[in-house]
């Protein structure tokens, strides 16, 4: 209720006011029952703007340190996560992940949308990056469509590391349904995850123009801070990593 109101009444308008974002294909969005919003991942304010554009409730799955802070700011951050209709969501890999993805596979079965990041953390330089198979175990197990989204310009308001956003316009296209009914039966088959992955993270690259990157991008960040350290590369983990969806 609370969520709803701030939506409607508060945090919403003055959203809409100073960002001016603008959608196309929300009709898209079943007006019922369950679907996942599968989008790419470009600033921490992604699972503000497009669950402010889309008429239901949209139920995300956030990194599990949001809600695990100390002190007035991290009581604060998990205060506003929960508020805003987001679970806790472990990426440590093995038992724990399986859990988190179960909590989405309940909101599933709820009739509920549920949105995730299938590349599993925001991109390091706005390309995008490969999927993580949890966004193609969560469609086949609860055997439901994915509408592919992509974020346009949400890099720009609000970059890594920056926290108080840019003001400027932003968008977001939301794709038509993808039907993986041909695969029911096979959710745990690893060669038709990684096909059904491939197959959203491709529609992403289109709805969005991006630059696709045929490696993780957790794995690229890893990278990245190691030179910044003056370490060199990191190392890459398994092909698969751990199946993510939702981190932010």
């Amino acid at each position: 209720m609370f969520y709803w109101f701030m939506k409607a009444f508060v945090l919403g308008p003055v959203l809409k006011l100073l960002f001016r974002p603008w959608v196309k294909g929300l009709d898209n969005v079943p007006a019922q029952g369950a679907a996942i919003l599968a989008s790419n991942h470009l600033s921490f304010s992604d699972s503000i703007f497009m669950p402010l554009m889309v008429p239901r409730p949209v139920v995300f799955l956030a990194k599990s340190e949001y809600f695990t802070g100390t002190g007035i700011k991290g009581r604060l951050t998990a205060v506003f996560f929960r508020l805003t209709n987001q679970l806790p969501m472990d990426r440590s890999g093995g038992a724990a992940s399986a859990l988190s993805l179960d909590a989405g596979g309940h909101v599933l079965a709820g009739g509920s949308l549920l949105g995730i990041y299938p590349e599993g953390t925001r991109s390091p330089d706005a390309r995008l990056y490969r999927g993580k198979v949890g966004v193609a175990r969560l469609a086949l197990q609860g055997r439901v469509p994915v509408i592919p989204v992509a974020m346009i310009g949400t890099d720009k308001v609000q970059p890594i590391g920056k926290r108080v956003p840019n003001i400027r316009r932003i968008g977001m296209i939301f794709g038509e349904p993808m039907d993986f009914s041909r695969y029911y039966g096979m959710a745990d088959d690893r060669d038709v995850q990684r096909s059904v992955t491939d197959e959203i993270m491709y529609e992403l690259m289109r709805l969005s123009g991006q630059e696709y990157v045929d490696e993780y991008a957790a794995v690229v960040k890893l990278r990245l801070a190691g030179k910044a350290e003056g370490q060199g590369p990191t190392a890459s983990g398994p092909d698969e990593g751990p199946a993510a969806p939702g981190s932010v």
